[in-house]
């Protein structure tokens, strides 16, 4: 059995050695159209890795031929298959410049789009590199009307925003998850909510994120002075009910009245609270008055 390994082991090598000799005595070819083919049967088989270092060797010798053309595409391609994302979208966005006219453009200009999407992060990540993707397939859309990609890149450009949907509602939860009653995050979770519902109204997320408006503006108005209490018990209620007239059968809704009834409560105790106080700055005031007008007399 051991035996019978290593002689497997030893034809593997053997073959590997045969094939790293071969591609050497390609790469060291000076017959340039010989290169070429090579280089495409390469491609064709596959055999990226391979393909893309002949490419770029040809390249600059094939400056004016009419093998550039085909090279430079199937060096962008090379790029793609390997998952060096952001190079096919360089080599693209090169072949649609230098060759306008080309079969291959309208493809080309695609492709650079569609390598974006491929190097789009994940959600959680920093999502400037998705943007960016959404915005190139839709000025291909805008550009390529009639396009074959067409269908393919509205599909995309969808499945992207669902990714900022997502990082965004994240985002917003994040601040409530990390604010500790902290005035700041609280102000900014409200911030953030407000800023989802606007950009995502027809989101899945939105009966959550009313609940979750409703809580993070309830916490502020519990964690604030009491100076603002009020106004800010006041806007949970308010939040409350949106919530309600939106989505009258929520799942929320009942721990969204617990925050409900106590900031009707609180806003109803502040509000004799400042009542009385004005009742009795004005009958202090009155008395004064009296005492002044009898000093007077």
């Amino acid at each position: 059995m051991y035996k019978t390994n290593r002689f497997i082991l030893f034809i593997l090598f053997a073959v590997t050695l045969t094939a790293c000799s071969s591609f050497e005595k390609v790469r060291k070819m000076t017959d340039e159209k010989k290169k070429y083919a090579a280089a495409v049967r390469f491609f064709k088989k596959g055999q990226y890795d391979k393909a893309s270092i002949l490419f770029e060797e040809l390249l600059p010798i094939l400056t004016g031929t009419d093998q550039q053309e085909v090279a430079t595409f199937y060096q962008a391609y090379c790029d793609y298959h390997m998952g060096s994302y952001e190079t096919a979208n360089f080599h693209f966005k090169r072949f649609a410049e230098t060759f306008a006219r080309s079969e291959y453009y309208e493809e080309a200009v695609y492709m650079s789009a569609y390598s974006l999407f491929k190097n789009s992060p994940d959600f959680n990540l920093d999502q400037s590199g998705t943007i960016t993707a959404i915005n190139e397939l839709q000025s291909f859309i805008n550009n390529n009307p009639d396009s074959k990609f067409r269908d393919e890149a509205s599909d995309i450009i969808k499945s992207l925003r669902v990714k900022l949907e997502k990082k965004a509602y994240e985002k917003a939860k994040l601040y409530l998850k990390t604010s500790a009653f902290n005035i700041a995050t609280l102000k900014s979770a409200v911030i953030e909510i407000n800023n989802f519902q606007k950009d995502y109204p027809d989101s899945e997320f939105n009966e959550e994120m009313a609940y979750l408006k409703v809580k993070a503006q309830y916490d502020l108005a519990q964690s604030t002075i009491e100076s603002k209490q009020k106004e800010r018990f006041d806007e949970a209620i308010k939040y409350y009910q949106l919530l309600v007239d939106k989505y009258p059968q929520s799942n929320f809704l009942k721990k969204a009245e617990k925050l409900y009834d106590v900031s009707i409560k609180e806003s109803d105790r502040i509000a004799k609270l400042e009542a009385d106080y004005k009742a009795l700055r004005e009958k202090e005031k009155s008395n004064t008055a009296k005492v002044g007008a009898a000093d007077k007399q």
